[in-house]
């Protein structure tokens, strides 16, 4: 079986060499990020050029993700660029305030002291300092520190237990949302989602510039865990964005808020992103930690359809070796863990909405039950081969396709092996599939005498989509 769950590498100064990002994809990357808090959008539009003339040599198909950068929380800067808070002493926030000292500092988020209240807990710096509201007058908010540290210029700023009413979507984001159309980015990330609302601005605007990428929704707030079925209700998939999460609700809360996202996520056909701090220590270091191999591992066996590096692959001395690591993490946690079948496939009392939907169950089922050696699906948009991947095979899915953008967007989904069919190859169903068996054949992926299932879509009685279900078995070369 080839690797199931696949890897999201964020791009930047360590990343950006074509020869690294050559080294980067055979590693085994399976999608790029491109982070719009940095960069302007020539880097980022270089860069996805770069990526997909590198795939298209090597053969393989790389997912190109637009991360917007979201609403700035942060304070403003200092006079000597940082300062030392003392636990019990007294700090103002505020937003008139140009030039920080000892006493006080500025806010790029203005709208601050019209979000807190006496009592309110800020956390600044990822949580590593916190400061507790004394009380607001006017622009200024009156803090005590309640664990003191070393403060630098525009750290971030968050409120435990959410409540900032920064809206998703900056004037900054939606100028990068015609960037990520432009240069047809095959997924597109929201930050800071509160709720189904800031997820359809987003694909209206989206739309409105000509782009067709899928939205995932980055869970960081308190507000997007409350909302999370209509926020998955209204995207492709979600990232379980777990810095920003983890300050606003207790890092002791995120594992198993983790665990019910991806599975929530997986219940409503839904992609996941596991995110934050993968392989940290491989920053510096060219070996993950055995804490962090059983966190990837975890993410793996939770169900997430990928996992992401951030600073790992972007400012990280051993790019390549992250992947590596993450790469034989994710392969060791498919074949140890125990391979579980949901109750559609075992032949439960569920109901299907949709005709593609029952045939992948089909197939699934098939696969239990007879000495399958692959699932070839057939696909225009990638929803049949969706409804394949949410679900545990012991086979692996081929899915096949002469569209382009469907063969990226396939990168991301678990389980899932894209394979482009040639345009030359034409409309013709029997043509498409016959063509797959042979590409199959050829790469020694499947030999004679295997029983393959193949879904696609008969074009008849008005279905979309896959309708048929047909198992085979391979006569030769």
């Amino acid at each position: 079986m080839p690797r199931g769950t696949k890897i999201v590498a964020t791009l930047g100064p360590a990343s950006t060499d074509p020869a690294v990002l050559e080294q980067l994809i055979k590693a085994g990357v399976n999608t790029v990020r491109l982070n719009f808090s940095h960069g302007t959008a020539q880097d980022h539009t270089d860069r996805a050029n770069t990526v997909r003339a590198i795939a298209d040599k090597l053969g393989v198909p790389v997912a190109v993700l637009a991360d917007l950068q979201g609403p700035k929380i942060r304070i403003g800067k200092f006079e000597k660029n940082k300062i030392e808070l003392k636990k019990g002493t007294t700090f103002i926030l505020d937003a008139a305030c140009e030039l920080g000292n000892a006493e006080r500092v500025g806010l790029d988020y203005k709208e601050l002291p019209n979000d807190v209240e006496p009592g309110a807990i800020l956390l600044l710096g990822d949580g590593e300092l916190q400061l507790e509201v004394l009380e607001v007058r006017g622009t200024e908010v009156y803090t005590t520190v309640l664990f003191g540290g070393v403060l630098s210029n525009n750290k971030g700023i968050n409120r435990k237990g959410g409540g900032l009413t920064a809206p998703a979507l900056t004037a900054k984001d939606m100028e990068d949302i015609k960037t990520a159309a432009a240069l047809q980015a095959d997924y597109i990330a929201v930050s800071f989602p509160k709720s189904a609302a800031d997820m359809y601005m987003a694909r209206t605007l989206l739309r409105a510039a000509g782009g067709h990428g899928s939205l995932i929704a980055k869970i960081e707030r308190t507000e997007a865990v409350a909302n999370l079925d209509e926020i998955l209700d209204a995207s492709d998939g979600i990232m379980v964005a777990r810095g920003d999460l983890a300050v606003e609700v207790g890092d002791a809360s995120v594992p198993a808020l983790q665990k019910m996202m991806i599975k929530r996520a997986r219940a409503k056909r839904k992609l996941t992103i596991t995110a934050t701090q993968m392989m940290e220590s491989m920053i510096s270091s060219p070996v993950p930690t055995r804490a962090e191999v059983s966190d990837c591992a975890n993410a793996v066996l939770d169900g997430t359809d990928a996992v992401m590096l951030s600073a790992e692959s972007a400012a990280g001395k051993y790019p390549v070796e992250a992947v590596e690591a993450l790469a034989r993490t994710c392969i060791e946690a498919e074949r140890s863990g125990e391979c579980r079948v949901d109750s559609e496939v075992r032949g439960g009392a569920v109901q299907f909405d949709r005709v593609d939907q029952t045939v992948a169950m089909a197939a699934l089922y098939a696969s239990r039950h007879l000495p399958l050696k692959a699932i070839v699906a057939l696909t225009h948009s990638g929803t049949s081969a969706l409804w394949l991947s949410r679900y545990n095979s012991n086979v692996p899915i081929y899915a096949c396709t002469l569209e382009l953008a469907t063969y990226r967007k396939l990168a991301l989904f678990r389980h899932v092996q894209p394979m482009l069919i040639p345009a030359e190859v034409g409309q013709d169903r029997e043509a498409q599939l016959s063509h797959a068996q042979l590409a199959l054949l050829k790469a020694d992926l499947i030999a004679p005498r295997d029983r393959v299932a193949l879904t696609f879509g008969s074009q008849r009685g008005g279905i979309n989509g896959a309708d048929s279900l047909r198992i085979i078995e391979i006569s030769g070369k």
